[in-house]
């Protein structure tokens, strides 16, 4: 027994040291960009080329060109713009709404929403997957959450335009319009009317006015 206690002692003691090692190695995991990303994400950088810059990123200091159909512009701090954020399960972009703007209903199907105002007003909403509706008016300082997969939107509901800082539980969120999904695609016209219960004119209107065909 005491034999036993002997040997196991250094085994514990050693795979506590590799676990502990391991631990430190993998600090971070900087996006090799040059590679193709993953469900897991990009591989990792080699420690030896990882600089300062691969933790910063200034993009998110000037505003988006909101000059577009919903008068709104994200700009991304994702992990193919911003390397450090890879593994690590965050990211954040912002988000400018001019005056009339809006965007659309959509879901981010890889992480979770937290939308910060900073400057004007906006309604925002999301949906459960009971349909339940959950909208209420943000300004500057209020936060919402929206949960990962669920349908949401964004209206600049007030007189100056938005500013808002968002941020994502994980390094590349994806995202689906939903009307994109519907009228901007070349799923016939017939196959789409027969799932929103759209008429034919309203449904080519909407492709006309979202670059779809068919």
């Amino acid at each position: 027994m005491v034999l036993d206690r002997v040997l196991v002692l250094p085994l514990l003691l050693s795979l506590l040291f590799l676990s502990s090692a391991d631990g430190l190695v993998q600090d971070f995991c900087v996006a090799d960009l040059s590679s193709q990303d993953t469900p897991a994400g990009y591989p990792c950088k080699p420690v030896s080329d990882v600089g300062y810059c691969d933790f910063v990123f200034s993009g998110l200091a000037s505003p988006g060109n909101t000059s577009n159909l919903i008068k709104a512009a994200v700009t991304p701090a994702f992990v193919s713009q911003f390397p450090g954020v890879n593994g690590l399960g965050i990211s954040a972009v912002r988000l400018d709404i001019a005056v009339g703007g809006v965007v659309p209903l959509h879901t981010h199907p890889g992480g979770s929403e937290l939308v910060i105002v900073m400057q004007g007003t906006i309604t925002a909403g999301t949906i459960s997957s009971s349909n339940d509706v959950y909208v209420t008016q943000l300004k500057a300082g209020d936060t919402m959450v929206f949960p990962q997969g669920l349908l949401h939107f964004q209206i600049n509901s007030g007189n100056s335009p938005v500013v808002a800082f968002v941020s994502f539980s994980s390094p590349s969120p994806g995202l689906q319009i939903t009307a994109f999904a519907l009228f901007g695609n070349d799923l016939p016209s017939e196959i789409v009317e027969g799932v929103t219960f759209l008429d034919d004119a309203e449904v080519k209107r909407l492709k006309k006015v979202l670059g779809g065909s068919g």
